[in-house]
């Protein structure tokens, strides 16, 4: 049972610089709580042979370690070059084709493979190509064809994706690809599924459907990331287990202005929901050819970790950069500093009144005494992690240990921040039984000392979820 003392959960992505031997066991050890496997790039067996070696890694290492697979979505994409890129001067015409046999482009037009484009645009329009580096004025749309006029000069190359400024693009967040792919996730016993480019909770609620047709209970994750979700987000927020804030596309969607504000947003009103909530994108992205960050993304990862975030992300970084383990010490080194600098104070007369639940009442009374009395930890018996995941909604600098049977619940439990997921079967141990094994596994392992106080929950059901009606102060006792 290892447990580290950072409270903010570090998500990586996989990719051929995790391949390498030792180099997953040297990240996990680094700090790793989550992995990511993106669809978007490499083969279903690719994939299949990473999620095996995590789950190979995490149980030599003693780690409960989630599996988080992101799916490509719609994303809209320029076809190729005849001559593989062109140079593009501002005031020129420049025509997007939105046709299934458009011919290899040249530097007058280019096909697309979003065929409905012209559907969704119309003369004034600003579409934004190679996450906005190269930036298209609408004059008319005739048919298939999008005569546009370029903004800007720009090097332009095949298969750079494409959004439209403000948002409005009317095609689904989940595709023919994503159906397959979900079939995948289930396959290789998935945690998470990212649903990219969610528009509102009915993406959430088709990804999820097509994940249980196909045995998976995989925690559905929204990746905000396209105009129309922000506009969504309460509702989006209710539907998913998890919320992305997805940087990139959402920064090229609405202006980089915009961003700070958003991701406090989506940040604030995500805890606000009861739900975990990732900040992602280029975090560290000078580290894919530098062993050191710049001050400014320590500032950027800090800033984060001081919004609350439960989880920060690294992409590139991890999958293709030179530096992928340091990359990892760099990201768990700056979220502890910014947790040692910041602490939050819960405003309680701000939390959700007229509870319905009884695990959440009993949650927000645990947290409570959490700031009044002394306490060294929370324990947590929980089925789901639901009991788990209230718990650290209200921030405090209190661990939660989460003792649960199921070892699906514990990895999802990966990405909460403050918690700490431990194996423990309660089937059949009346309250006080499981009040003292659980003390006596943390005073064995180190975690508790003896005359320390904790708060214990439990239910009086055990196997039920949602069960949670208890709340113990309690003391250690000597060895």
């Amino acid at each position: 049972m290892k447990q580290h003392p950072r409270r903010t959960r570090i998500l990586a992505t996989l990719g051929p610089a995790s391949d390498a031997a030792g180099v997953l066991e040297a990240m996990i050890q680094a700090g790793v709580d989550c992995v990511r496997l993106n669809f978007s790039h490499g083969s279903a067996d690719a994939h299949r042979q990473r999620a095996a070696a995590v789950r190979e890694a995490a149980q030599r290492l003693g780690r409960e370690i989630g599996v988080l697979v992101d799916l490509p979505g719609p994303k809209i994409r320029i076809g190729r070059f005849a001559q593989g890129q062109v140079r593009l001067r501002a005031g020129q015409r420049f025509d997007l084709l939105a046709e299934a046999d458009a011919a290899p482009g040249d530097e007058h037009a280019v096909g697309v493979a979003y065929l409905g484009l012209p559907g969704d645009v119309a003369a004034g329009d600003v579409l934004l190509l190679d996450d906005g580096l190269v930036q298209l004025q609408v004059m008319v749309v005739e048919g298939t064809r999008i005569r546009t006029r370029v903004l800007n000069d720009a090097l332009l190359s095949d298969r750079k994706g494409l959004n439209k400024l403000g948002g409005g693009l009317s095609l689904g967040a989940v595709t023919a690809r994503d159906r397959e792919l979900i079939a995948l996730a289930a396959e290789v016993g998935a945690d998470f599924i990212a649903v990219s480019f969610v528009r509102d909770a009915a993406d959430i609620h088709e990804a999820r459907k097509i994940a249980l047709e196909h045995g998976s209970q995989a925690a559905l994750v929204a990746k905000i990331e396209r105009a129309e979700a922000i506009e969504n987000l309460p509702g989006i927020i209710a539907a998913a287990d998890v919320v992305m804030v997805a940087r990139g596309d959402l920064g090229v969607e609405v202006g980089d202005a915009e961003l700070p504000g958003l991701q406090k947003k989506i940040i604030h009103e995500t805890l606000q929901g009861n739900k975990v909530v990732i900040t992602a994108t280029q975090m560290l992205q000078s580290m894919v050819d530098s062993p050191q960050p710049t001050r400014a993304e320590v500032l950027d990862v800090a800033n984060a970790v001081i919004d609350g975030t439960d989880a920060v992300m690294l992409s590139a970084e991890t999958a293709a950069g030179r530096f992928p383990v340091a990359s990892v010490a760099a990201m768990a080194r700056i979220c502890m500093g910014a947790e040692r600098q910041f602490e939050r104070d819960t405003d309680y007369e701000a939390a959700p009144r007229g509870l319905q639940r009884v695990d959440q009442a009993i949650a927000m009374a645990t947290m409570f005494l959490t700031e009044h009395m002394q306490v060294a930890a929370i324990i947590a018996m929980t089925e789901s992690g639901g009991t788990a995941r209230f718990l650290s909604r209200f921030r405090s600098q209190v661990p939660i240990h989460a003792f649960s049977r199921h070892p699906h619940a514990r990895r999802q439990m990966s990405l909460m921040r403050d918690v700490f997921p431990i194996a423990f079967d309660s089937r059949g141990m009346y309250q006080h039984d499981l009040a003292r094994a659980a003390i006596a596994r943390l005073r064995d392992s180190g975690l508790l000392q003896p005359a320390d106080r904790v708060l214990f929950t439990c239910g009086d059901n055990m196997e039920e979820l949602g069960a949670t009606n208890t709340l113990r102060i309690l003391e250690v006792p000597g060895n």
